[in-house]
């Protein structure tokens, strides 16, 4: 686990020498700036000490992308609030930053940095910002049209990954984070804050800072999809979520597929049981459903969540290798089907 017990404290306000505010006028710009340190949102270079009010967070089940490890952040400008807003997403303010850091750990348990991603709520919307760290994690350049960085790293358990990590443009960035024809935020949902990171429960941790205002008792909360004293239903639904259900939702770029991955979706044909594809090209793999019960391997969603094939796999970008522990998690729960 990566080492965040610091950062936890550094969040938190202090009396005494305080430091260099986070740069709200830059954050609020038209233009964004050429590198991460402009922001304000860290005290030092590689990015590891948040600044007051940039609180790290965890998610109950986060999104697979290749192994990597992530950092999450998010900074609530002072005297600002999000508010909770049913198990979906937070109603974060204008002004807020949520900051993923993407690498992997190092043998101390710090984050050997290969990019970090930013979603700057302005005045107009939701504004994406990547930024690729040089050799050394002394700095993070901005890289708009994004980039590719031969990367080695490693999966869950230690082996060795040569990874040609593509940092995703702008463009691509609305590609998964679309609502209609909005950008938005996709994994800060309540439901899936409502889980302990450092020993606190997120939301109750952003509503003891100040934060957060709204949260009911006891709130709605995703499973983690490796707990194995979960349902498998729950948990396969929980990982398809999370990996799938920014996209297949009846406003996201895959709404026309009739395939709806969400949480909130009830079991049936829209979540692929005996639903046949809008179109059956390659992407069907020669197979009638999206989920075929009682039969993983003739049911497009398993085959189309196997695949490395460019316009087959899914979910089409984030991703170069299959999940290997989440392929199986989704055989045993679609021939578990009766």
């Amino acid at each position: 686990m990566l080492r965040v017990a610091a950062m936890l404290a550094a969040a938190l306000p202090v009396a005494s020498a305080a430091p260099p505010a986070v740069n709200d006028a830059v954050l609020a710009g038209a233009a964004a700036p050429a590198t991460l340190a402009e922001t304000g949102l860290f005290l030092d270079s590689g990015a590891t000490r948040p600044n007051a009010h940039v609180v790290p967070y965890g998610l109950a089940t986060p999104l697979f992308s290749d192994h990597a490890d992530k950092a999450r952040f998010l900074y609530v400008p002072e005297g600002k609030t999000a508010r909770y807003d049913g198990e979906g997403l937070l109603d974060i303010p204008v002004g807020s930053v949520l900051i993923k850091h993407f690498g992997f750990a190092r043998a101390d348990g710090s984050l050997d940095l290969i990019e970090t991603r930013l979603l700057v709520h302005q005045a107009d919307g939701w504004k994406a910002w990547p930024y690729v760290w040089n050799a050394d994690d002394s700095a993070a350049v901005l890289k708009r049209a994004g980039a590719r960085v031969a990367v080695t790293g490693h999966d869950t358990a230690g082996k060795r990954l040569a990874l040609d990590w593509q940092v995703p443009n702008v463009n691509q960035c609305k590609g998964c984070h679309a609502a209609g024809n909005a950008l938005v935020p996709i994994g800060p949902k309540a439901r899936n804050l409502n889980h302990d990171f450092e020993s606190e429960n997120n939301l109750v941790r952003l509503t003891r800072l100040g934060l957060l205002t709204g949260v009911p008792v006891p709130a709605p909360r995703l499973p983690d999809w490796k707990d194995a004293g979960e349902s498998l239903e729950r948990r396969a639904r929980a990982y398809l979520d999370v990996n799938c259900g920014h996209c297949h939702k009846p406003d996201g770029p895959a709404s026309n597929s009739g395939l709806f991955l969400t949480w909130e979706t009830p079991a049936g044909p829209h979540i692929g049981i005996g639903k046949g594809p809008v179109a059956a090209g390659r992407g069907s793999g020669g197979r009638m459903v999206s989920i075929d019960p009682g039969h993983p391997e003739r049911s497009i969603l398993y085959y189309r969540m196997e695949s490395t094939e460019p316009g087959v796999m899914m979910p089409e970008l984030g991703r170069t290798l299959p999940d290997d522990a989440a392929l199986a998690l989704v055989r045993d729960w679609i021939a578990g089907m009766r």
